[in-house]
């Protein structure tokens, strides 16, 4: 089959999700069929050992192997080897709905070229979420992206999205990590990409087994790569507000001592700094070392 033949590519990244991929396979062949849209549903497996691989293709899916470890990598993998113009992607953990992509490729057959679906605006089911992720992660990775890039995204780190493929291939995403889902917003923003956001609701995942996701880890990678892209927000700002600090602590000790310096008794120039018996003083902007001793 050509690139670009067909119109849509489900995309799911999989690594072991033997208890939830024939789920998100059928709301996804439903989806497509009750809608008409010629597209295909690809897996990209990350070396899953549980039967993920067997189930998607029983259910007729199609499925690459991804050798590269990492959900950055599997994704970019897979957006290569997609045959549709169009892809949305989500996680096959039974977390996101397939059966509901018609808001996500109404969006791009606008000419968005990236449509990111927001969690906190269409809902997230009790228990879908860790606190954690809910009320500080996700939050604080979103305002750092929208205060660093004037990003108007929401959520940032939203698993469900649907994309232009050729557009996103231009930006040559690199990120191998969780961290890619950051990159590809970031990306899109600065190569001034045509993006919009929808709502989403966020479910229980059906697996009975730890997510993939690291808390801290990833929470880290995602910020370290924001800061990394944004050398003003990086070293300037930062600077500038040191060197801020610096001036201000400089002048108040400048002023402290002036107010605390006593006249030279043989010249009645001001004393400002006293140094080895030699007294720095100042007259009409104009500093000299007074050789005389100062009479206390």
């Amino acid at each position: 089959m050509e690139e670009n033949s067909l119109e849509l590519t489900i995309l799911m990244p999989c690594l072991n999700e033997s208890q939830t991929i024939e789920k998100c396979i059928l709301k996804a062949k439903k989806s497509l069929e009750e809608n008409k849209i010629n597209g295909e549903i690809l897996i990209a497996d990350n070396g899953s050992t549980d039967g993920s691989k067997e189930i998607a293709i029983k259910n007729g899916a199609r499925v690459i192997d991804v050798f590269s470890k990492g959900y950055g990598s599997a994704l970019i993998e897979g957006t290569k080897q997609a045959y549709g113009k169009f892809v949305i992607m989500g996680d096959s953990d039974d977390s996101y709905d397939f059966s509901n992509i018609m808001p996500f490729l109404e969006k791009l057959r606008d000419g968005y070229d990236l449509v990111m679906g927001n969690r906190y605006k269409g809902g997230i089911e009790k228990g879908a979420m860790p606190w954690s992720h809910k009320y500080i992660g996700t939050p604080v990775i979103s305002y750092i992206g929208r205060l660093f890039y004037k990003s108007k995204i929401g959520d940032f780190n939203c698993g469900m999205r649907g994309y232009n493929k050729q557009a996103i291939l231009n930006l040559d995403l690199k990120c191998s990590g969780m961290e890619y889902a950051s990159e590809m917003i970031v990306e899109a923003n600065l190569n001034n990409l045509k993006i919009t956001e929808i709502p989403i609701e966020l479910k229980k995942d059906g697996r009975n087994h730890k997510p993939h996701l690291k808390s801290f880890s990833d929470g880290w990678r995602h910020l370290k790569f924001l800061l990394m892209y944004s050398p003003k927000w990086l070293f300037l700002i930062p600077g500038l507000i040191l060197m801020g600090i610096g001036l201000i602590r400089k002048f108040f000790i400048y002023v402290w001592k002036f107010k605390n310096s006593k006249c030279c008794s043989r010249c009645s120039f001001k004393i400002i700094f006293r140094s080895n018996g030699s007294c720095w003083f100042s007259n009409d902007n104009i500093f000299s070392i007074c050789k005389n001793i100062c009479t206390k």
